[in-house]
């Protein structure tokens, strides 16, 4: 069995519950993930308060700026010692250079695109007709300029592997354990066993878990389906 893959999201607005939540689940994840709506709520406190009950944390900020701001984040961001953060892979070349940081201990992911895109988004927004396409293009310029990996759907895992070999980082979102895509606002989305077989190394998943009335037995379910 393959343990200790899921990064369990924590998008919250409750800090009580969240923290009761990293208490019963530490023990069964890789780590807890931290984006925008839990750091706009809660901040550094509330960033500190889980790393004191589980200091495996990803901070999924998703940096996008001029080089020298996003330096300066990235500075902020080793700080706090996380194990994984994000930035856009679309915010070019210079970009990408101004996040990695000498000494630093925190991986860094480009996100390649967003998982709640089809193919027609990716026409208007990229002037491309397939999502594949775009992703090898931007997961070639994250290995060149150095970032540890890349987030991307399972959908596009495997063409990903091919290109960056084992050593890059494949951080997968759009995991589902029932699929069911005309309500889900993620599209392109695929089992857990089914993303780490294709080469995903991290599940990041949220609401399966996190809206589950047993979080707990939700994450073991997971866990024993990943063999």
């Amino acid at each position: 069995m393959r343990h200790n893959k899921v990064i369990v999201a924590l998008d919250s607005s409750n800090l009580v519950k969240t923290l009761e939540l990293v208490k019963k689940l530490k023990k069964e994840v890789y780590a807890f993930k931290i984006g925008y709506e839990f750091f706009l709520n809660f901040g550094i406190k509330g960033y500190n308060d889980v790393k004191k009950i589980c200091p495996n944390i990803f901070l999924d900020l998703k940096l996008h700026d001029i080089p020298n701001t996003v330096n300066k984040g990235m500075r902020a961001i080793k700080n706090l010692s996380p194990l994984l953060t994000t930035i856009h892979i679309s915010g070019g070349g210079e970009m990408m250079k101004a996040s990695i940081l000498k000494n630093s201990k925190t991986k860094v992911l480009g996100v390649s695109v967003l998982t709640s895109l089809d193919n027609k988004e990716a026409k208007k927004y990229y002037n491309e007709n397939s999502i594949e396409i775009i992703v090898k293009k931007f997961v070639k310029e994250a290995k060149k300029y150095n970032l540890d990996g890349v987030v991307c759907s399972p959908q596009e895992i495997k063409h990903i592997r091919k290109l960056v070999g084992k050593k890059f980082l494949i951080v997968t979102p759009g995991i589902r354990i029932k699929i069911n895509r005309n309500s889900d606002d993620q599209k392109r989305v695929l089992s857990p066993n089914d993303a780490i077989n294709l080469g995903a190394n991290y599940l990041v998943i949220g609401r399966p878990i996190t809206k589950s009335k047993n979080p707990l037995k939700e994450i073991d379910i997971i866990n024993k389906s990943l063999i």
